[in-house]
């Protein structure tokens, strides 16, 4: 078998066939990992803005905490205070 001619504009044509083939087949395979890294930027804006949700919830239910402990603490000096006046 002989090397077709590279003139022959039959040749030529078959050969800008197979590169058309390869850029399509190349451009899908990018094409399905670009979509592939959307999707998973999306699931990760989900879990985030979800982080983001419940910390605000933990942030809002912890301040009262603080104060039912500021609250009985003083509560506690003040009936030590009172028990020593009573003696």
């Amino acid at each position: 078998m002989t090397d077709p001619d590279p003139n022959d504009p039959i040749a030529v044509a078959l050969e800008l066939e197979r590169l058309r083939g390869s850029l399509e087949a190349g451009f899908a395979r990018v094409d399905g990992s670009l979509a592939l890294l959307v999707q998973r930027s999306d699931q990760t804006d989900k879990q985030l803005a979800d982080h983001e949700q419940r910390l605000d919830a933990l942030e809002r239910s912890r301040w009262p905490l603080a104060s039912i402990a500021a609250l009985a603490a003083v509560a506690a000096v003040v009936v030590g205070a009172w028990e020593l006046a009573l003696r």
